[in-house]
């Protein structure tokens, strides 16, 4: 009788270590997947419950390798000497084990995502996201308005930095016309709030001017306001109204109005350039300053085409489309002969570039996006042709690990950061504006690769809260440690969802949203995480939390929203405002001005309008009007996850 009742006793002693450590690291019922200690957040592979390694590339991770071509031409990633187990089979590194449990069976993953969200769940995600724009929307207006940000710890304004022009970091963004306003008009609207968006409709009419002397950058004051005035003047004259009554008393078109003059002062930026590529900065009074930089980013002067092109089609006037067009040619022109790649930095009078990283973060990311958003609202076939080549030699020279997200040996794919030329690595780091990534994925229907690489910046959000500006995948920590409440990682997730209709995002957003309510919000609104490890904070809340965060947060949560039962198909631009995708932008109202042939002299020219079978993409950036591919898509998410995070990070 002793020893069992020494048996019973050691066995409730583990009983009970086992709760205090739930209770004190799982911070008791956690909404996001349960944490095991000792952690192992990194790339190298789990151990085998034996203690040996299982079998992988040799020479360190697959990603530091470039992948090689098969002899049928397809990418094939360097395998280890002996296959492993297929999908679905419980081999050496196996979800069980990577939670602390023993062999096949149940997991944590499985009885916590395999069942639905409730309804009660997601209405109450719901309100909680509409709740965390609200709280800023009104501590702006009550604190901040009309100056152009809030600072939510002193609850006070800020504006562009007069003392200092060399603070680009806010400069670039803010130019004295109530940005946080002018931003978040359309969220106003997808949330159903008639009232204050027509209120502040006519706030942004009645006070906001652009005849003022700031030197703003061109992409930011595009994507920001531009975007955002286009943006709500389309919502006003909707003959469909879908998202309530938005329509404003004797409205006359002075949104758009707005836009034109506001693009009228970004002409500037396209003169005098030996290469048609846009000077970075234009005063919006005086045009580009005599001590302009030469040097522009590729997304910067290659992402204004959505923008510039929907002004151009409702006014119908070709030139604002025409020389965003044009500047995208030009850099287009100038990738590698060799790899098809372009550089994130580029000289816009000789065409050198002076950056020659290719990736897919900071200088490059909208870059590529906009090449197919553009085709999807244009239907310009010239767009597609191009966006498809760009992402074929992506796939090949970007992207590391296996070839497939759920099969083969080797690590999980990544895509790095390497020489526009040659292709090879050139540092160990990405940064937190790639999680887009995935989102641009779904639009073309890659979904699968998409779930993975999803996985991959889901897994560093739950190590700190938040996604740090950079992170060093070699080291397996941060490189930049801020987080400003970026979107691109819920903007992916919403997309995601849409395409798959699986649970499992609808809790990486829950996920999400209680991360920002613990560690971001103070007393007048939402902080930039100045250190993500720390969780100390910055006084600012940047325009773009209003207008992207809080808004994929809330679709991703309201299934009845008009965007997904309206039955108009629609499409975010970089800056999440929504515009609807119809026959009116895809018409030219300029064409009789142009050759049979579509010829605007020698220098340009309109391709034809590719016919319905050519499209390889689906017209709206949520997917709302797709039923989704259950079969492919939603049942083996469970096995996707389990072998990518198995074989990647033992975070989660």
């Amino acid at each position: 009788m002793q020893w069992r009742a020494l048996v019973l006793g050691l066995v409730l002693l583990r009983l009970g270590l086992h709760a205090v450590l739930w209770l004190v690291f799982g911070l008791g019922p956690s909404m996001g997947f349960y944490q095991r200690f000792p952690l192992s957040f990194g790339f190298q592979r789990l151990r085998d419950p034996d203690g040996s390694e299982p079998v992988g590339p040799p020479g360190g991770p697959a990603w530091l390798h470039r992948p090689r071509r098969g002899t049928e031409g397809r990418l094939e990633t360097p395998r280890g000497p002996e296959p492993g187990p297929g999908p679905g089979v419980c081999g050496a590194p196996h979800w069980g084990y990577a939670l602390g449990g023993r062999g096949c069976g149940a997991d944590e993953y499985e009885r916590r995502y395999s069942g639905a969200f409730p309804p009660q769940l997601r209405a109450q995600m719901r309100d909680l996201a509409r709740g965390m724009f609200v709280f800023g929307y009104d501590n702006y207006m009550a604190h901040a308005f009309p100056q152009d940000e809030l600072n939510p710890i002193h609850c006070r304004g800020r504006g562009p930095d007069r003392g200092d022009p060399s603070n680009l970091n806010i400069n670039d963004v803010l130019g004295n016309y109530s940005l946080t306003l002018v931003d978040a008009l359309d969220t106003l609207a997808i949330m159903g709030n008639s009232s204050e968006f027509q209120k502040a409709v006519k706030l942004v009419i009645n006070t906001v001017s652009f005849d003022k002397d700031s030197t703003v950058q061109v992409f930011e004051a595009t994507i920001r306001v531009l975007g955002s005035l286009l943006s709500a003047h389309r919502i006003i004259t909707d003959s469909k109204q879908p998202f309530g009554d938005m329509t404003i008393e004797d409205y006359d078109n002075e949104l758009l109005y707005m836009a034109h003059d506001l693009a009228v002062r970004l002409l500037p930026a396209f003169e005098n350039t030996k290469t048609g590529i846009p000077y970075p900065r234009v005063n919006l009074k005086t045009g580009v300053p005599p001590d302009s930089n030469n040097e522009t980013c590729t997304a910067g002067a290659g992402s204004l085409l959505v923008e510039f092109g929907i002004l151009s089609r409702l006014l119908g006037d070709s030139t604002f489309e025409w020389v965003a067009r044009r500047a995208v040619k030009a850099l287009w022109n100038l990738r590698s002969n060799d790899t098809g790649l372009l550089g994130n930095v580029v000289n816009i009078q000789t065409g050198h570039w002076v950056g020659k990283q290719s990736g897919l973060g900071a200088g490059l990311d909208s870059f590529y996006e906009y090449l197919l958003k553009s085709y999807i609202l244009f239907g310009e076939k010239e767009d597609l042709e191009m966006f498809n080549a760009a992402y074929q030699s992506i796939q090949s020279y970007l992207r590391r690990g296996r070839e497939a997200c759920n099969e083969g040996e080797g690590d999980p794919p990544l895509y790095v950061n390497v020489n526009m030329f040659s292709g090879q690595l050139m540092n160990t780091w990405i940064d937190s504006l790639q999680a887009f990534f995935p989102g641009l994925q779904v639009l073309i229907g890659d979904v699968e690769d998409a779930i993975c690489l999803h996985a991959f910046y889901y897994a560093i959000w739950k190590r700190y809260g938040a996604l740090p500006e950079r992170y060093n995948w070699q080291l397996q920590a941060p490189d930049v440690l801020f987080y400003p409440l970026r979107p691109e990682l819920v903007e992916s997730t919403y997309l995601l969802y849409q395409a798959t209709k699986n649970p499992f995002y609808l809790h990486v957003g829950m996920d999400i949203l209680q991360s920002l309510e613990k560690y971001t919000k103070v007393k007048c609104g939402y902080a930039t995480l100045h250190h993500v490890i720390d969780k100390s904070k910055e006084d600012r809340m940047e325009s773009f939390f209003l207008s992207e965060t809080c808004k994929y947060l809330y679709l991703l949560f309201d299934e009845e929203n008009p965007v997904h039962k309206s039955g108009t198909r629609y499409m975010f631009t970089t800056e999440g405002h929504i515009i609807s995708v119809d026959k009116r932008l895809r018409e030219l109202p300029w064409k009789e001005f142009f050759s049979e042939d579509g010829e605007r002299d020698q220098e340009e020219k309109f391709v034809h309008r590719p016919k319905s079978q050519e499209f390889r993409v689906i017209n709206s950036s949520s997917n709302c009007n797709r039923v989704p591919d259950e079969r492919r898509y939603s049942l083996p998410l469970k096995s996707i996850y389990m072998r990518q995070i198995d074989q990647m990070v033992g975070l989660i």
